[in-house]
Formats: C-alpha cells, sequence, structure tokens
C-alpha cells in the first residue's frame, strides 16, 4: 500500500476560490456571481481582483442560474457560487431549462456538500445532488478529493465548453494530491495498485479510502486505490480493468446510496461484468447536526466502514 504525505490540511472551498482566482487572471470571459455567500465560498479573492465581472445576485438562487444561461450564451464563462443544497435542489426546475437544455457553458459551483459540513444540519447537508446533477443530459459531475485537486478540477473546467456540476465543502481536510498532478476530466487518478480489491472512492472519502488501505495491508490485504474524481463521464476504462483485476469492488462516497457514484459503477458492471460489489454511502437517511467526524462515524462512512465492505466485498468473491 502507497503512503501519502499530508502535505496540508485545508477546506476544499479554498480550493475552489483560489483555482477561480487563477482562472479568472488567464481568461477575461471568465464572470463569477455569488448569492450572498462570497465570504462562504471564497470567492472574494475573485472579487476583489475582478470587481467588474463579479455579480452578488443576493438569496435569489434561481434567478442567478438564468442571469449564468445568458451570460453563457452571450459568451461569458460563468462561475456560479453557493451551497450545494441551494445549488441543486433549490434550483433544479432552472438549471434543467435553461443551463442543461441548452447546454449552456456554466459551471455550478457548490459548497458545503454533504454530511462534513457538521453542526448545520440535515436541511443544509444535501446528499441527494449528485444523483440530480448526473441524471440530466450532458451535464459533467466532479467531485475532487482535497485543496490541490479543486483547485486544478476549477481551472479545468473552464477549459471545457458545457455544464458542469462542481461539488466541494466546508472542513479542512489532509491535502495529499501534489500541486503539480495533473486534472483530467473524465479520467480516474490510480493512488494505489493492489490485487485484492479495487476501492473507488470520491471527494472527502477518497482520504478514508486511503486509511482503509493501510488497515486492509495490515491484515495482508492488498487494495487497489482509484480516484473518482468524475462521476460523470464515468472513467468506464479504469472501472472495468481495476475490477477485472482484483475481482471484487467497494465504492465510497458522502453521498446517499441511491443516485450516487457506486450507483453508476454497479450499473456499469452489471452490464458489462458482473463483480462483487459493496457500497459505502448514506442509506436512505438524512443527516443531522454533529462534527463532520462524528458524522462519518455514525452514518457508516469513516476509514474501518470502507474496510470492513473491503472483507465483506472479498467474502463473496471468494
Amino acid at each position: 500500500m502507497k503512503s501519502f504525505e499530508i502535505l496540508d490540511n485545508k477546506d476544499t472551498r479554498s480550493g475552489f476560490g483560489a483555482g477561480l482566482l487563477e482562472i479568472g487572471k488567464q481568461d477575461p470571459r471568465v464572470v463569477a456571481m455569488c448569492a450572498d455567500l462570497t465570504g462562504s465560498l471564497v470567492m472574494n479573492l475573485f472579487k476583489d481582483e475582478f470587481p467588474d465581472r463579479f455579480f452578488q445576485a443576493g438569496i435569489m438562487e434561481a434567478n442567478m442560474m438564468g442571469v449564468a444561461a445568458g451570460m453563457a450564451l452571450g459568451g461569458k464563462i460563468p462561475f456560479t457560487g453557493t451551497f450545494a443544497n441551494f445549488s441543486t435542489g433549490r434550483v433544479y426546475d432552472q438549471i434543467r431549462q435553461s443551463i442543461a437544455y441548452s447546454h449552456a457553458n456554466v459551471k455550478i459551483c457548490a459548497s458545503h456538500a454533504g454530511l462534513t459540513l457538521g453542526e448545520d444540519g440535515a436541511t443544509h447537508q444535501i446528499l441527494e445532488d449528485i444523483g440530480l446533477m448526473k441524471m440530466l443530459p450532458g451535464m459533467v459531475v466532479i467531485n475532487p478529493c482535497d485543496y490541490n485537486q479543486t483547485k486544478a478540477a476549477t481551472i479545468a473546467i473552464a477549459k471545457y465548453f458545457g455544464p458542469v456540476y462542481l461539488r466541494f465543502g466546508r472542513p479542512k481536510w489532509p491535502v495529499f494530491i501534489t500541486e503539480d498532478t495533473p486534472f483530467v476530466i473524465g479520467k480516474a487518478l490510480m493512488l494505489s495498485e493492489g490485487t485484492d480489491v479495487s476501492i473507488f472512492a470520491t471527494g472527502h472519502l477518497v482520504w478514508k479510502a486511503i486509511e482503509a488501505g493501510h488497515q486492509l495491508a495490515q491484515k495482508g490485504i492488498s487494495a487497489e486505490i482509484i480516484n473518482i474524481h468524475t462521476i460523470k463521464p464515468l472513467d468506464v476504462e479504469a472501472v472495468i480493468a481495476s475490477a477485472k483485476k482484483t475481482g471484487c469492488v467497494v465504492t465510497a462516497e458522502e453521498h446517499q446510496m441511491n443516485g450516487g457514484l457506486g450507483d453508476s459503477i454497479a450499473q456499469l458492471l452489471a452490464r458489462t461484468l458482473p463483480t462483487p460489489l459493496e457500497m459505502v454511502a448514506v442509506n436512505d437517511s438524512f443527516g443531522e447536526s454533529g462534527t463532520p467526524d462524528q458524522l462519518l462515524v455514525k452514518y457508516g462512512l469513516d476509514s474501518y466502514d470502507i474496510t470492513a465492505a473491503a472483507e465483506r466485498a472479498i467474502s463473496r468473491k471468494n
């Protein structure tokens, strides 16, 4: 099992803020708008540098999506910013009709996603957003794992033409992806090769998968760990190649079991390579208030849960 150095502890939303500032310097077509959460999404960096290209929408998320679609059709590259709950559930009709249907070049940037939002509780901890967004035709769905990967993803999506949903979070989290690691939309990132079980993880749970890999190594189990930062389009070749090699699969995500990464991989394997599969995800439940670590443990998303899922998958294979 490959070891990873923790380079820092930073929130992924700060990676978004840094990436937005950098791509703003590179491309004058980039504009940004926020629904009254500029500081929370670290969009103040862009606002201070490019005040004429920043638009405060206020608490009118639906209007913000419509304005973004219009700006995209006018040749701009708009980045919208608000919490994941308000970026999807509150404005789904506007995204579907004005952005996805028109294939408008809008980047929907969603912070404070998942259980690790913590104390804000169930009303803000959206766990359905990946499913909502991946079902929209033509929508790219990206869920990076740390500060550096979120920064790289933010820059990459500005260079891609079409609607994108970029998901990130609030808590400080281990930074382990190096600054020079390439980010390619739709291409999974192999973190550690293994032979006994494939672990496909996304977002914050990539680090938990790495921890699980070390726990499994202590038991003599060789885990292959792959970072699926792009949930749609899914890297079909990487998933099938790894599942073929190890013969069993675990998926890990901070999202509902229904509609998330595990759902996508299960569908793929059912059609092409039936394989024992275990999912580490929230099982048809809303969240609650608590610290990020407390909630990951309570809802079965900790590294020990990934380890147990890997052992179950291996026993089914055998």
